[in-house]
């Protein structure tokens, strides 16, 4: 199984509307998920300008997937989703 990719815009936007509490998920994860999911931030996803600050912060997971007015536990939920599917 490849791992789940997660993307957390932090750009300005999405940082101070909710990012900044999902910068840490890869704590929040269960043991037998961790080695599964890689987390990284990005600068910009560029998604503001194309969809609308409404849907701050955004989330891209394997690289297709977008997440809007993501949050710790939408997060999570997603995550676990793919993960229990990929078994």
């Amino acid at each position: 199984m490849e791992k789940v990719k997660v993307e957390i815009c932090c750009g300005t936007a999405c940082y101070l509307l909710g990012a900044a509490n999902m910068m840490n998920i890869e704590e929040e994860l269960p043991a037998e998920w961790r080695g599964k999911v890689e987390v990284a931030a990005k600068t910009c996803l560029e998604l503001c300008e194309r969809e609308n600050l409404g849907g701050a912060p955004y989330v891209r997971i394997n690289d297709t997937e977008i997440m809007s007015q993501a949050t710790p536990e939408k997060l999570l939920t997603r995550i676990g989703e793919l993960i229990e599917g990929a078994q």
